[in-house]
């Protein structure tokens, strides 16, 4: 069955997607929380004209993607995110909030899909692929910490030192343990004929 995502679905797709599920999942996660809606002719239809107008305030030229492209490079977009004492986010940055984050901050608009990303769980700065138009492209600088914070610094380790490796004996040495040769036993004294009761 077809949904079209209302918001981002971890491994599922990004807000605004249209994608086939299984009919129990539709009816018993997605649907009850909101998270989709059925992908019905009408709702297809705007979703086009959408993309449509989307397209036109896209970078049509590659000199006006050139200019924006230096813009992006400029920028240092902040999300002040809750985390937990690790660094770990309750929640994620994902391509769809940084798209978002784009229009509102620099009223520059990009398609979430050209944004080269995994779902970013963790405080830290990072750099984004932005592919502008064709084969131009930016690096966009993201810093993701709580509010009135600043993430840690990325603290780059030195490679240790090298040891070297002992060689280990072959397979064969291994198994070979010397075995003690048991003590032999003496002979048992032969019993005298005298000895023996008549």
């Amino acid at each position: 069955m077809d949904v079209i995502l209302k918001q981002d679905v971890d491994q599922l797709g990004l807000r605004g997607d249209v994608v086939n599920v299984a009919r129990g999942y539709a009816r018993n996660f997605l649907l009850p929380r909101g998270l989709a809606e059925l992908a019905t002719p009408a709702l297809l239809k705007e979703l086009a004209k959408r993309e449509a107008q989307r397209a036109r305030h896209e970078a049509k030229t590659t000199d006006e993607a050139r200019s924006i492209a230096g813009r992006l490079e400029a920028i240092e977009l902040r999300f002040d995110v809750a985390a937990g004492p690790t660094g770990s986010l309750f929640g994620s940055v994902t391509a769809t909030s940084v798209a978002d984050k784009l229009w509102e901050a620099e009223k520059i608009r990009v398609d979430r899909r050209k944004l080269t990303m995994d779902a970013i769980k963790r405080v830290g700065r990072y750099s984004v692929a932005v592919t502008v138009l064709g084969d131009v492209t930016a690096d966009l600088r993201l810093v993701v910490a709580p509010p009135g914070e600043e993430p840690p610094e990325v603290v780059v380790e030195e490679e240790p030192e090298a040891v070297e490796a002992v060689p280990e004996p072959p397979a064969a040495a291994v198994n070979e343990t010397p075995v003690e040769a048991a003590p032999e036993e003496e002979p048992a004294a032969e019993a005298d004929p005298s000895d023996e009761p008549v």
